[in-house]
């Protein structure tokens, strides 16, 4: 009996081990803000809702839609759009409960179609892209993935679709199963590709995250929260990305993406600048990235000539999670106060809301759905 516990206990402890190296631990990241450009005052809110916001996304006409958080559980409506001062489900609650189980990223393209990304649960069912028809509400897409394309432990949850309407490319988080990458999706086709997986452009470096004061860690601090790609932007030229916990920010041109046949795509990677530890991404029109920095309540740009300036700070903003840019210039901020619902009881998360979508207008006319 006693060489059986002695047993058990070596494997859990092996057990503990094993998933603090590979989850765990991580060092501080420097403190990269500069004083903002513009004041707080300048942040406008939304909306608020009851459950966590995941994505934002508003088209060219200014049609909001957003995404509840699957980290929060959702047992209602999981696409959501803000009509009349009125958050209402989209498609109908009863279409909806058939399309979704775990959507998380949305965006809209110049011929008004929301694309959806389902992560099926990290990975454990089949992830999903789905696409609606804004101007009819029909559903024109909805196509699972494989497993070489999501496989179980990954987590697809942002998405960008090219100006010319033909290519989606997805962001591969990877959370749980460490192994980041790209998805280019072609829409006419309904191929997918899985690109620069595990390259060190798309992977987690070994930084903690820390938010309000705390360091994001948990079963003890065995489990640390890291991820690979997680926000990208793409703009008529190049698309951009950034691990969460990454500090370099980089891009490839998408004809690079798109051509299949090209050998050794991670020579065509350029790293464009530092910056934060971050969520979502969004470029403007004259080329302007800006990144969401989630340990400091701000957003930040990342200029043409690589110069890294804080665009906006303020307290209201929990955890800046998505960017969309709308009309007038606008950049939408979805806030899904991330911390406050990851392994988070439901009455923690209820106790936590509402949650909030903010924008503010950095003075550039901006690209709706980007």
């Amino acid at each position: 009996m006693k060489t059986v516990l002695t047993f058990l206990a070596f494997l859990l402890i092996a057990a503990s081990t094993i998933l603090w190296v590979r989850h765990g631990g991580g060092e501080a990241y420097p403190d990269l803000t500069s004083s903002p450009e513009f004041s707080a005052n300048a942040l406008q809110e939304v909306l608020a809702y009851s459950e966590p916001i995941g994505n934002v996304a508003v088209s060219r006409h200014g049609r909001i839609f957003f995404t509840v958080h699957p980290e929060s559980r959702p047992q209602g409506n999981k696409l959501l759009e803000y009509v009349d001062g009125a958050s209402v489900p989209f498609p109908s609650r009863r279409r909806q409960s058939d399309l979704f189980a775990t959507p998380l990223g949305i965006a809209i393209d110049r011929l008004d179609r929301l694309w959806v990304i389902d992560h099926g649960n990290h990975g454990m069912n089949s992830a999903r892209i789905i696409g609606i028809d804004l101007i009819g509400g029909d559903v024109i897409r909805d196509q699972q993935f494989d497993a070489s394309i999501a496989p179980a432990g990954s987590l697809l949850q942002d998405l960008q679709v090219s100006a010319d309407g033909r290519t989606i490319v997805i962001a591969d988080a990877s959370f749980w199963r460490k192994s980041p990458a790209l998805i280019v999706y072609d829409i006419e086709s309904g191929k997918a590709r899985r690109v620069l997986e595990g390259h060190q452009s798309v992977s987690a470096e070994n930084f903690a995250i820390h938010s309000g004061g705390s360091k994001l860690s948990y079963l003890g601090g065995m489990v640390a929260l890291r991820g690979g790609v997680d926000g990208i932007a793409l703009d008529n030229e190049w698309l951009y990305w950034g691990a969460l916990n990454g500090s370099g920010l980089y891009r490839i041109r998408l004809k690079d993406l798109r051509n299949s046949d090209l050998p050794q795509l991670e020579t065509r990677i350029e790293r464009f600048s530092d910056k934060p530890l971050s969520d979502g991404l969004s470029v403007d029109t004259s080329g302007n990235v800006y990144i969401t920095a989630v340990e400091h309540n701000a957003i930040f740009k990342v200029d043409q000539e690589r110069k890294l300036t804080t665009t906006i700070q303020s307290k209201q903003i929990r955890w800046p999670d998505a960017l969309s840019f709308g009309p007038d210039g606008y950049l939408y901020i979805a806030d899904s106060a991330l911390p406050e619902l990851i392994l988070k009881s439901t009455d923690h998360i209820e106790a936590n809301g509402p949650y909030r979508i903010f924008r503010f207008q950095p003075g550039f006319d901006g690209n709706p759905g980007q």
